[in-house]
Parts: structure tokens; sequence; C-alpha cells
């Protein structure tokens, strides 16, 4: 062995554990499938309380990043906020205060138009930039568009299959915090925070100006159910109390909205009522060109009644 060799496993044995390395030695691992391992160790009772519960339910989530994909934590294109390029600045202040974001995408004539976003620091620094440190006031021309002030930057575009942990690893070298996901054909899916990927492993994360979500499911008087088409199966099963969809069905969507599409073969119009498993029908409340917004849960027997009542009028209508 050469002294050099030798050198270099004495400085590798003087270097402290790698994290990896002391999880093996704190579990009593051995090199070969550290993953599963961690993964059994983690689900094995703790007398000696070495990780708390929170601290257990983020080494999971930190396991299970690399099964993410970006489609799976991504804000959908109609929740999306964004705003026009060619919107002054007065306007974007507003959607600024009501949507209490810190960056927003910013769009040509449509979503599927991308331009870049806006960061709320740079907006604040263009309407500070007339300060002259006297005390002469300075008026901020708040009618000038995005374009022309100058104060966009960058967003990352990536595909819907992309691997959350890739997201995160890029964003961090790139230090742009915001990724538009787009499709195969060239439109706008939805869009991704450095935020939205951190909460995959720590949950949750609200701030002051967080409003408490109001239940996407709710009970009316006359026994009937609003609900936001948004909203998952599960928790439409766990209102109602009675199954909307069979295990087959529930198989290729996750929300009610996509559920009564799938029925109905395309995107119902408002008015429309379609029948779903068992005892229930949805009415659609509320609904564009490309998605169910709102939708009433309620009986098939009060459904076809009212179907049937609007079949008799019309037949007095036309005298048949």
């Amino acid at each position: 062995m050469s002294s050099r060799d030798a050198d270099a496993r004495a400085e590798k044995r003087s270097e402290p554990p790698t994290l990896l390395e002391r999880m093996r030695s704190l579990f009593g691992l051995s090199a070969a499938n550290v993953r599963d391992d961690i993964e059994d160790a983690l689900d094995e009772p703790d007398p000696d309380a070495v990780f708390s519960p929170q601290e257990r339910t983020m080494l999971r989530n930190v396991l299970n990043l690399h099964e993410i994909r970006v489609e799976d934590i991504m804000v959908p294109r109609a929740d999306m906020i964004a705003v026009d390029c060619k919107a002054n600045l007065k306007t974007v202040l507003t959607v600024f205060r009501e949507a209490s974001h810190s960056r927003l995408p910013v769009h040509g004539n449509t979503l599927d138009d991308p331009k870049g976003m806006i960061h709320i620091r740079d907006f604040v620094d263009v309407i500070a930039e007339p300060e002259t440190g006297d005390s002469v006031t300075v008026q901020v021309d708040m009618s000038r568009s995005i374009e022309d002030a100058g104060v966009m930057r960058p967003v990352l575009f990536v595909p819907p299959s992309m691997p959350a942990l890739d997201l995160l690893v890029r964003m961090q070298t790139t230090r742009t915090h915001m990724a538009l996901v787009i499709d195969e054909f060239g439109g706008t899916d939805g869009l991704v925070t450095i935020e939205d990927i951190v909460e995959v492993i720590v949950g949750d994360i609200e701030d002051e100006h967080d409003e408490d979500e109001r239940p996407i499911v709710t009970s009316e008087p006359d026994g009937t159910y609003l609900a936001d088409a948004r909203a998952d199966i599960e928790d439409v099963v766990k209102v109602v109390g009675s199954a909307v969809a069979t295990d087959e069905e529930a198989e290729d969507v996750d929300t009610l909205g996509g559920l009564i599409t799938s029925l109905a073969g395309r995107v119902p119009a408002v008015g429309d009522v379609v029948s779903g498993e068992g005892p229930l029908a949805f009415e659609i409340l509320d609904a564009d060109s490309r998605r169910v917004k709102q939708v009433r849960i309620r009986p098939k027997v009060a459904a076809n009644s009212s179907e049937a009542a609007t079949a008799a009028v019309q037949n007095l209508e036309t005298g048949s």
C-alpha cells in the first residue's frame, strides 16, 4: 500500500460519520437494503422514545419522497392564481393582497402562454424606487404594466411525471422556487412551489395569513348535500354515509368532479343530473367547459321526480 493510500484511509477514518452511517449505527443496520430496514425500524415499537411520533412521520415522509411525482403535489390549473403580463401594478397589488402569496405566475393571453413570475419583494422594490430620502412626497406610477416595470423573473418548466425530489434539487441549484407544470401538448397543468415539496415532509405549513378551510361537503336542511367538485371521493363518502362510486370507478378517479365527468362521459352542463352508485344522484350547480365546480348530492328518487316533472311540463307545452 502506498503512503498516499494510507493517508487517504486515515483521513477518511478521521471524518465524522454521515447521517446515513449514524442511522445505520442507531438502528443496528447493515449496508444492504438500508431503506427497507429503516422503514421496518420506524414501524417497530420504541420503548426508549428515541424518536418522537412527529420525527418518525417526517423520516417516513423523507423515505417516501422518491415516490412522489410533481403531479401529486401541484396546485391544479383550476386553482392557480395568476396575472396577465399586461396588468398594471395596481391590479397586481390587489391580487397580492387578496391571494396572500409571495409569488404569482405571469401569463400572456392565457395560462398556456406562461411568461414567468413576479415576486412580492421585486414589487415592493418598484414601489420604493422613487424614494429620495427627502421629505418631498414622490408619487409612484401604478398604471405601469408588469412588462414595463421589468419585475418578471423566470420560472422552471417541468413535466407532471418529474420526481418531486428532482425538482427540489433543481429549485435549490437554480434558486428558483416556482415551477409551472407543462403537459405533453404544451398546456399548463398547474404549478409547484418549494413550499409544496417541503410540506410533503413536514406537513401543512400555515402562517398568519392562512384562513381555515371551509368544509367542501356540507349537509343541507332538506337532506341534500352541497359539494365542491374538487372534494376527494373518500371525503364525500364520509359525509354522506353512502358509497358514491364502485371500487373500479374509484380506482380511476380521485375527485367528485372527476367521477361525475367519468359517469357522464363528458363535462356535464349546469342543471344536468348524473346518476351515481347506489341511491344517490348529482345535480350540477356550477360548471364550465373544462370542469364541474359545484354539485348537489341528493337521492335518486328526488332527482328522478324532478326530471319527470320537467318532462311532463315539456309535454304539456308541446301538446303531446
